[in-house]
């Protein structure tokens, strides 16, 4: 296990691993209010699917615990606003809204349920609610870690006891509250004994890959390497990669999946050179009010990102950026998609709701 996590819950405030600093620094950063929350998402000191569901239902545990509502109604309409702000932070990625959903929908549920039977109204009824924003988050959280470890017992089947990876961006516990979703199957392999190496895409503009995952890979003892994202292709011809595993933000009820910005072409490098290409991520990724990728929103990151490393500026002055942060791989090039309620393969449109509907029933 590691020694510490991405996000917890401190004393009426959430406690990030400030991500933007490491491998150089670990330092942690409280957070007090949901304002400062949504600007961590946005900032992504804190990053990672399900990393930023848990940071957002804390940000709605936050400002329940703030409010000085004196009803239930003010309480759940303070909390729709702060929903609507933790929402606007990142828009891709399906477990932030998920996250909010769910905390709101808790607690409308419960406000509801007590109005009917007239056990607290006023001020004692707003209270009940503020702790349960908070016993929800912290729900959702737990859930997480538990969840993950199943994912990497589900994809042990699939990997064969000498596996060569390639892993893009960060997918460990650093992008989730802890384990790890892609990262976490690599992470399960090692710890039952296969013999694992890593190739780790570099994953630019903000080189996840390079600081964040060559980093949990150290501290877990797994060996691997650096590459450049282009260097995939190269990779799968001359030196060989048994599998490829990547995380996912959103995936659409036929399977097209957005990841961080490189996935496709990682994925059309695998389909070229015959290896299995699997996404991995909670049933909660999943998003069957879509149909397909075509419906996912890509967000626009900073043109900095782009035009510099660090502080040094690497393009000429004035160059026109395009940075979407995401991309979307076809269903088509996804040999299977691993989540905690098993694993999906084709056609998605029959697997993927029956994933979803499995983890519900647990």
């Amino acid at each position: 296990m590691t020694t510490y996590r991405t996000i917890e819950w401190r004393d009426e405030a959430v406690r990030m691993l400030d991500q933007r600093l490491l491998p150089h620094e670990v330092k942690y950063v409280d957070y007090v209010d949901v304002k400062g929350v949504a600007s961590a998402i946005r900032d992504m000191v804190i990053r990672g699917a399900p990393a930023i569901g848990a940071a957002a239902a804390y940000g709605l545990a936050l400002a329940a615990s703030q409010s000085r509502a004196q009803t239930s109604g003010e309480l759940l309409a303070e909390l729709d606003r702060a929903g609507a702000l933790l929402r606007a932070a990142r828009p891709t990625a399906v477990n932030l809204s998920w996250a909010v959903d769910r905390v709101l929908s808790r607690l409308a549920a419960a406000a509801a349920a007590a109005a009917e039977t007239g056990a607290e109204v006023g001020a004692a009824a707003a209270c009940r609610l503020r702790r349960l924003a908070v016993q929800e988050a912290q729900a959702i959280a737990e859930e997480d870690v538990q969840t993950n470890r199943q994912i990497g017992l589900n994809a042990l089947p699939l990997i064969p006891q000498r596996a060569t990876f390639l892993h893009h961006c960060n997918t460990g516990s650093l992008a989730t509250v802890d384990y790890g979703t892609a990262l976490g199957v690599i992470r399960t392999a090692h710890e039952h004994q296969r013999e694992v190496f890593v190739y780790v895409d570099e994953t630019r503009p903000r080189l996840q890959g390079a600081r964040l995952t060559a980093w949990e890979l150290q501290q877990l003892g797994i060996p691997f390497a650096v590459i450049v994202d282009g260097a995939s292709g190269y990779v799968m011809r001359k030196l060989g990669v048994d599998l490829v595993t990547v995380g996912c933000d959103r995936v659409a009820r036929n399977g097209d999946t957005a990841n961080k910005i490189g996935t496709y072409n990682l994925a059309l490098a695998a389909r070229a050179h015959g290896v299995p290409f699997y996404v991995v991520g909670p049933t909660s990724t999943i998003d069957l009010s879509i149909a397909s990728g075509e419906e996912i929103q890509i967000e626009e990151r900073p043109s900095e990102e782009v035009t510099h490393v660090g502080q040094e500026q690497v393009t000429p002055q004035g160059a026109q950026v395009c940075n979407p942060a995401f991309d979307v791989t076809p269903a088509e090039y996804i040999t299977a998609i691993i989540t905690e309620a098993g694993v999906a393969f084709p056609p998605y449109t029959t697997s993927l709701p029956q994933m979803v509907q499995a983890a519900q029933r647990k």
